[in-house]
């Protein structure tokens, strides 16, 4: 049995997460932190991780950036991985997951479902292909119009797995409206849609002479995250501190 904490509990990702935990007989959330307390879970819920005094063997984290840095100090000193799943992350704050996954086990992704996972992998193998070949790469990311942050953390991911095939010699553009001229060979195109209540959609467009070849990925609730972040939690417990990824849990 795992034991889990779950840093964001009252939000959206995290009630998923309660729902699917409390079906699963080999996890158990022994406690929850969130500012707003006006729902009632099975499990008791702190306004905030430093108040918290239940033992855990991990800590799922679904929460804003503003509560990353005492999250991450907590499970150093405590000594509990921690599954972060925040995104919109600050450059000091990235610097710090870091040098707290020196101390204690951290795992990060921008997202957590199997397919977001396998398609970074697809990308890389088709980008060593149509790159050299001359195909222009653009990414469109679409998602629903409570989302904070933009690009999202998936299409960065996304565009640095391909950048990584390729020795990091793409350049990233966010808005082309800004630039008026020809568009470069060396560059990934980064495009954010917001609207409606669109979960999550990722589409990678390769452009090349007379033909087009896309990669989508589309999320239809959020269930697929919540189910990837509870597997990492069970394959986090009792390991060494490190930097993993979801890579690691899934083992393609």
């Amino acid at each position: 049995m795992v034991k889990m904490i779950m840093h964001g509990c009252n939000g959206k990702m995290g009630q998923v997460i309660t729902k699917i935990v409390k079906e699963d007989a080999n996890a158990e959330i022994v406690a929850g932190i969130d500012k707003y307390m006006g729902i009632a879970n099975e499990y008791p819920v702190f306004e905030s991780i430093d108040k918290c005094d239940v033992e855990a063997d991990v800590v799922i984290d679904f929460s804003n950036a503003v509560a990353v840095d005492s999250l991450l100090d907590y499970c150093v000193e405590k000594q509990v991985p921690v599954v972060l799943c925040t995104t919109g992350l600050s450059e000091e704050q990235l610097v710090k997951i870091q040098e707290a996954s020196k101390k204690v086990a951290v795992l990060k992704s921008a997202n957590m479902s199997l397919g977001v996972n396998m398609l970074l992998k697809l990308l890389q193998d088709a980008t060593k292909i149509l790159a050299p070949a001359g195909f222009d790469i653009e990414i469109v990311e679409k998602h629903h119009n409570q989302k904070v942050d933009a690009p999202s953390g998936t299409a960065l991911a996304l565009a640095d797995s391909i950048n990584a095939s390729m020795n990091d010699e793409y350049t990233y553009i966010y808005d082309r409206s800004q630039v008026r001229q020809k568009r470069d060979k060396k560059e990934i195109g980064i495009s954010a849609v917001r609207g409606g209540t669109i979960v999550g959609e990722h589409q990678v467009i390769y452009a090349g002479e007379d033909e087009v070849i896309e990669f989508k990925h589309t999320a239809h609730s959020k269930a697929v995250f919540a189910k990837g972040a509870v597997e990492a939690g069970k394959f986090l417990k009792g390991k060494c501190a490190g930097l993993y990824g979801m890579q690691d849990v899934i083992q393609f």
